[in-house]
């Protein structure tokens, strides 16, 4: 058993390393100027928005970047979200609203609404952006002048986790742990591998000739992780995308409790994996259970060294995440059992075929899991 305690020690070192290099490599969103002046089409799907719709509207309209226009489409809501956007559309006239049909068979609803967003706009760039996200007034023109140095196709951007409840703070930091500690995210501009590849549906800017010429939406209509499988087939064909981390420009509280922490990242979780259980629940087992062997077969400098690098990476990740450090290592156990918890509910919601988010079921008929 020797060996595994070695192999063990050797995989954290290495997912120390990725982090690091995440940190040394400074992979957020930095201030710039865009060249030019070109029309950004923000596209907002929205279903059931109404607390948070007002409140993007609001943040989009006061935006330094001026020259943008502003979509909405309202997927079917039960609330007062398109309401509250046609307010919006009667006092700046870069506002539209889009009311949704039906959902066509073989559609989910998220990518069929983007694609319908994208349909009628009349921007050289589309960003699409989720209506729950926080956007300070620097955003656009930080993202665009990114965009255009690095001469992408794509730019995705994680923002920065709001957490208020225990749920939370137990739950949402896993994301940025297993991303910023097996990825780095330099490679997800300068690897032509797909394995390299990470995007967030929260913030997406697309060169808008190149969006539409693969139709990127309608070409996954039916995939529940439209965002990384989108990244992964932009590295395929050679196009140039880069995925980073937000300083602050852009944030969001994702989840208000535990229970929806968990269906919510169990929507996605395998995708880290390549989509697969076996890898998803062998690093769970190497991640939380693997200092049991080091501490049975290796010696004490070892070990110690294995604890100080346990609190070195949680550290680095929770400084590039902007997340509280103290938090983070103080609730490390807890946030290594939910996220065994997300691994179980996504094997079991493949395993029945049967999701249900935001009132529709994420694996619906004629969609395989």
């Amino acid at each position: 058993m020797i060996w595994l305690a070695y192999f063990i020690f050797a995989f954290l070192v290495l997912r120390f390393l990725v982090s690091l290099s995440n940190l040394l490599f400074r992979q957020w969103l930095k201030q710039g100027i865009p060249s030019g002046n070109p029309l950004i089409s923000v596209l907002v799907p929205a279903r059931d928005e109404e607390k948070n719709i007002g409140r993007l509207l609001n943040e989009l309209t006061g935006q330094n970047y001026k020259n943008i226009e502003i979509i909405v489409y309202d997927d079917n809501s039960g609330d007062s979200t398109a309401g509250i956007t046609e307010s919006f559309q009667k006092k700046d006239r870069r506002i539209r609203l889009i009311r949704g049909g039906p959902l066509p068979a073989g559609w989910l609803g998220k990518n069929h609404a983007c694609h319908q967003l994208a349909l009628v706009a009349g921007g050289e760039y589309l960003l699409f952006l989720d209506a729950d996200v926080t956007v300070k007034p620097q955003l656009l023109g930080n993202a665009l002048a990114h965009l255009q140095k690095r001469e992408l196709a794509l730019l995705s951007i994680f923002p920065m986790q709001l957490m208020q409840s225990f749920g939370e703070k137990i739950t949402v930091p896993v994301m940025n742990w297993v991303l910023a500690g097996l990825l780095p995210l330099l490679l997800t501009r300068v690897s032509r591998w797909p394995s390299f590849s990470a995007a967030n549906g929260q913030f997406m800017l697309f060169r808008a000739d190149i969006y539409h010429k693969y139709q990127f939406h309608s070409e996954l209509k039916g995939h529940m992780v439209e965002d990384i499988a989108i990244f992964r087939m932009m590295k395929r064909r050679r196009l140039a995308a880069h995925t980073i981390l937000s300083n602050g420009d852009i944030s969001c509280r994702m989840y208000s409790s535990f229970g929806e922490a968990i269906t919510g990242f169990s929507k996605n979780v395998l995708d880290f994996f390549g989509g697969y259980s076996l890898p998803a629940v062998l690093f769970a087992l190497v991640t939380g259970l693997g200092f049991v062997p080091v501490i049975l077969f290796l010696p004490a400098r070892f070990i110690v060294t294995w604890f100080v690098l346990i609190i070195l990476h949680r550290t680095i990740i929770s400084v590039i995440s902007r997340q509280p450090v103290i938090a983070n290592i103080i609730f490390a156990p807890l946030q290594m059992l939910s996220f065994w918890i997300m691994i179980i509910s996504a094997i079991n919601h493949r395993r029945t075929g049967k999701l249900i988010w935001k009132g529709r079921n994420i694996y619906p008929e004629g969609i395989k899991p």
